[in-house]
């Protein structure tokens, strides 16, 4: 493929996908701007350098072909297990888990970094095999063993949140490969079997979870305590909302964690069911523009890097609101673009990155053709 100039490639940027990222991290600002009573250096200054640091990241990542990030992708995966393994052995401490390496100007979560690494490296060995019954079980050892080193090392710290996003992503991989979907349901009815043994080896923290979300009722003041106040701030605030910076259980401090794992109940409570809808009609039309460009790919690895990618996406988004709102366990998942954090911040414009540079290199095709 000949030279394509800097500025030409500007252009055949998904500008609609990179609007709809910088709109929901706007979105994100004024939030953190409410839930911090108007205090802009107290989250929403430190959040919009990470934004600017992200943004760069991404456009750096997107004018990059995407077989670069294909030859890279080994090593990334081995580079962010090198981190989870530093992290069991010295990693920074902070609310009772161990998943940090502090850097001293940031705190860096190698679990974040892994969701991408993961993508990456089972794209990469899709597009070097073909499933054939011959060496279909020596393929499955090597594709679990590349799920499962991450997933136990992150099931360590502890983080069982993340550790199923993982799990999950890398099993949408192997099925969107082309394994037969009786092996999933092997896997599943397997999964059911042991429920009770995996329950026992469980921490006893994340078996309240559970039983917190089954009945939260039951701890009001302790376990159940989060979520009770985010449906209590959800619920009350009608079709528009309380109005900006009025939501009453932000303003009297009930609401617990409003900056990061409830950034949705901080907003909905101001913008109420309308203003829901319309930002879930946001990431709506983001997930639209990745799984356009999904659509595009023949090629193994960037298929099934933005099938991974975007997975990775609306696991977060899914999990997030899902928790927030009562119907799945809290389990500590950002909502994508909008909640406080550096590391989790720049991983989700990297993956943006990669996936429009995934489609840049098609519609550069496109145009030389």
């Amino acid at each position: 493929m000949r030279y394509v100039p800097l500025h030409n490639r500007f252009k055949l940027l998904d500008w609609s996908l990179i609007g709809s990222v910088t709109f929901l991290s706007v979105i994100g600002l004024v939030v953190l701007y409410s839930a911090a009573e108007g205090d802009f250096f107290q989250w929403s200054s430190k959040q919009l350098m990470r934004f600017g640091l992200g943004f760069a990241v991404m456009l750096f990542v997107a004018l990059t072909p995407w077989n670069i990030w294909r030859s890279l992708s080994y090593g990334a995966y081995i580079t962010s297990l090198l981190m989870l393994v530093y992290v069991d052995l010295f990693g920074h401490i902070g609310m009772g888990a161990q998943r940090w390496i502090n850097l001293y100007f940031i705190q860096l979560q190698p679990s974040e970094i892994v969701k991408i690494t993961i993508v990456l490296a089972l794209a990469r060995f899709y597009s070097s095999v073909h499933f054939k019954t011959a060496n279909l079980s020596s393929h499955l050892f090597v594709i679990m063993t590349f799920i499962a080193i991450p997933v136990l090392l992150v099931l360590r710290q502890p983080d069982l949140g993340t550790a199923m996003i993982l799990l999950t992503v890398g099993l949408t991989l192997v099925f969107m490969a082309g394994l037969h979907w009786g092996y999933f349901v092997g896997a599943g009815a397997a999964v059911a079997a042991t429920a009770p043994i995996l329950w026992n080896h469980l921490h006893e923290y994340q078996q309240n979870r559970i039983l917190t979300f089954l009945n939260p009722e039951n701890d009001p003041l302790g376990t159940g305590y989060h979520i009770i106040q985010s449906k209590i701030a959800v619920g009350s605030a009608g079709i528009l909302g309380k109005g900006f910076m009025n939501g009453s259980q932000n303003k009297l401090d009930f609401l617990p964690e409003k900056q990061t794992d409830f950034i949705f109940t901080t907003f909905t409570e101001e913008f109420g069911f309308i203003g829901a809808i319309l930002l879930i009609s946001a990431y709506t039309f983001l997930f639209y523009c990745c799984y356009r460009i999904a659509l595009r790919f023949h090629q193994t690895f960037p298929r099934l890097m933005v099938t991974g990618l975007i997975m990775t996406f609306f696991l977060y988004f899914f999990i997030n609101i899902g928790m927030v709102i009562g119907v799945m366990p809290v389990v500590g998942v950002p909502l994508p673009l909008m909640t406080y954090g550096g590391t989790a911040t720049l991983t989700m414009m990297t993956s943006i990155g990669l996936i429009l540079s995934a489609d840049l290199s098609h519609r550069m095709k496109r145009s030389i053709l």
